[in-house]
């Protein structure tokens, strides 16, 4: 068959030369096919990328029962480094924590937020942290009547740290040290709120 095909062209140049340019353009197609299939491969990955479903972290925070977002507070209030605590004060006068438990003698840092939306004047929160010893309720009709200083007693030896006092959605932090163990007294001074809004802090 070979020798029969050779004769069709005038001298073995012509008939190799078919047989290149038959190659070559064999060849060609095959590599603009490659390159084609290759585009479509890329295109398909993209939409899929593009239609792969994100999560939207506010769209999830909106989704959350009130269970699940208190249970996301306990969580992080659970997994906090030691000497490290994030109280909150709600518009009930409330406190969502009431004992506190840290290392004698090593920095305390204390957060305190106010989750509610009432104003600093209506339901103004802050907490006072106590020396042993201190009548609670002495200390909290002193401070109760004490307005100018934000009802807390300036220079009063019962105090060991306190926060600012806060309106609805504020916030403050504190450090402090104390290096003997025991237990101390904190409260919030705000007329009338000392009655639901006060807990232990224990250092050991």
């Amino acid at each position: 068959m070979v020798i029969l095909t050779i004769f069709k062209y005038s001298n073995t140049t012509n008939f190799f030369n078919h047989i290149k340019n038959k190659y070559m353009k064999n060849k060609i197609i095959f590599l603009s096919s490659l390159v084609i299939m290759s585009l479509n491969h890329f295109i398909s990955c993209s939409d899929n990328k593009n239609n792969s479903k994100t999560t939207d972290p506010l769209a999830a925070a909106a989704s959350m029962s009130s269970e699940d977002i208190q249970k996301a507070k306990e969580e992080e209030i659970a997994n906090l480094p030691e000497n490290i605590f994030i109280i909150e004060g709600n518009d009930a006068m409330q406190f969502n924590l009431h004992e506190l438990k840290a290392k004698a003698g090593k920095p305390i840092t204390l957060t305190l937020k106010h989750v509610g939306k009432a104003s600093i004047k209506d339901m103004g929160h802050n907490i006072v942290i106590l020396k042993p010893g201190t009548n609670l309720n002495e200390f909290a009709s002193r401070a109760a009547n004490d307005v100018n200083d934000n009802y807390i007693p300036k220079n009063d030896p019962s105090i060991i740290a306190h926060t600012k006092l806060l309106g609805g959605g504020e916030q403050d932090t504190i450090t402090f040290t104390i290096d003997d163990k025991g237990t101390y007294d904190f409260l919030c001074t705000f007329p009338a709120h000392s009655a639901t809004m006060k807990g232990k802090l224990i250092v050991e």
